[in-house]
């Protein structure tokens, strides 16, 4: 799962959904120093992604870009389910996305002083760029997977994998909405386990 559906999943807790968000950013034991709330919501993500990779569905949707992508086919799945996520929000949420996504980037402001270098880095970028809606349109989700291209060690091409996203849309979509229902239940499991309400 990327940013989105982190954030989506983390419930209706400020601190939970920005511990979710940053949880990438943090290493080890390190989520010990963090307020009760942002070091449950750092736990969450790390269930959501232990869920996410074990789980039949995702891995379908993996193996379809493995052959061309090799280890980073499970990054280009969660920023594909992200793109269905803000394309269908209104499915899961009565809340608008451009609303959903604007309260966060406050929330998330507020906090600023007490979070990681990294989220420093990529706040104005988040904000200028408005990724959590701009998801759902697909230039938009190729511009993004192609500044990620930046970040990795070795060429990736992963905006090439917009072709296979086109080619094979509606498995990719049906195969998300299957996942997401499976997730949405076992969240609710997640969330009792950490005592979150």
């Amino acid at each position: 799962m990327n940013y989105l559906a982190h954030i989506y999943l983390s419930g209706f807790n400020d601190d939970i959904k920005i511990g979710n968000f940053i949880a990438d950013f943090i290493y080890g034991n390190q989520y010990q120093k963090f307020p009760t709330d942002i070091k449950k919501g750092i736990i969450l993500h790390r269930a959501i992604d232990t869920y996410t990779d074990s789980h039949y569905i995702f891995r379908l949707s993996k193996k379809r870009l493995f052959p061309s992508f090799r280890h980073y086919s499970s990054v280009i799945v969660d920023m594909f389910y992200d793109h269905f996520l803000a394309k269908n929000f209104n499915t899961y949420s009565d809340q608008d996305l451009n609303q959903f996504a604007e309260s966060f980037y406050e929330i998330l402001y507020q906090k600023m002083d007490d979070l990681p270098e990294k989220v420093h880095q990529i706040y104005p970028v988040m904000v200028k760029y408005n990724w959590l809606v701009r998801y759902q349109y697909i230039n938009d989700l190729k511009h993004i997977l192609r500044q990620m291209n930046k970040k990795t060690k070795f060429p990736t091409r992963l905006d090439d994998s917009v072709v296979l996203l086109i080619e094979h849309y509606d498995s990719f979509e049906t195969e998300f909405f299957d996942f997401f229902d499976d997730i949405i239940k076992e969240q609710s499991k997640m969330l009792k386990a950490l005592d979150i309400n």
